[in-house]
């Protein structure tokens, strides 16, 4: 199957079952008593019991519904599909967030080919934030309602908003790659994990700059900043969907300056 021949409607029905699952499975661990993580590096890459189970239940969800698209999950890797459609599921984005009690993680759910995703959520369980991109939708739902997405196009880079989820940005180069552009910015925050790609597709920042993603860490934020009117690349301009290096910009002209800076 083909984009040009995707059944939207019907990919966005299995897609918010999907965020629904996941959304019951991970309230029902947050900030519940004795909730521990396991590292799966040595330098603590925490995974919990609800990243686990609320994956399963998505990926039950995708063998009753999608049994022919492929799967590429955080937890339990890639199941290949006959579609050409595959599924890219983070049951937890910010899972440090998540054991540390704060409402800033959330799950990432997009699904696409191999040019990239074609539609994505960032849903927040806790808050209650749903925020939509792709096929035709860029919308938000929430605690105030529904309401449009759309990115900001009134900034100049001196007046930006720019986030980053950790200080360090991966590398030495890339942390000081990264300082090239806060150096300009008005105001430089940190954490949020996906929440920071939100609120740019929701209007409410500028710029977002990452670096040692995997592909279950972008691929719903592309979609949903791309269908809100913004840009996401690697620091070269090009395609980021397979993970690495990320720029998320609010217009062509802030994405051109922090990339000139970034290089």
């Amino acid at each position: 199957m083909s984009a040009t021949d995707t059944d939207y409607a019907a990919l966005w029905c299995v897609a918010e079952a999907l965020a629904d699952a996941a959304r019951a499975v991970t309230l029902r661990h947050f900030r519940a008593p004795g909730l521990t993580a396991d590292s799966k590096h040595s330098d603590f890459d925490p995974v919990t019991v609800a990243d686990r189970d609320a994956e399963r239940a998505m990926r039950q969800i995708l063998a009753d519904q999608r049994p022919h698209d492929g799967i590429l999950g955080e937890e339990f890797g890639f199941s290949e599909g006959t579609s050409g459609l595959t599924w890219v599921l983070d049951p937890i984005d910010g899972t440090r967030g998540f054991i540390s009690g704060t409402p800033t993680w959330g799950v990432l759910i997009a699904v696409g080919d191999a040019g990239g995703p074609r539609l994505g959520i960032i849903d927040q369980p806790y808050i209650g934030e749903r925020f939509m991109g792709g096929g035709g939708r860029a919308f938000m739902t929430g605690p105030q309602g529904r309401g449009d997405l759309g990115v900001r196009k009134d900034r100049e880079l001196e007046t930006a908003v720019l986030f980053t989820t950790f200080p360090e940005v991966g590398t030495p180069d890339d942390r000081a790659a990264f300082l090239r552009v806060a150096e300009h910015v008005q105001l430089t925050r940190y954490g949020c994990d996906c929440y920071a790609y939100a609120l740019l597709a929701a209007g409410q920042i500028d710029l977002v700059i990452e670096a040692g993603l995997n592909a279950y860490d972008i691929q719903a934020p592309i979609a949903v900043i791309e269908a809100a009117g913004g840009i996401v690349t690697d620091w070269s301009g090009g395609p980021v969907h397979q993970g690495g290096r990320a720029l998320a910009a609010a217009t062509p002209e802030l994405h051109a300056r922090a990339m000139a800076l970034l290089a």
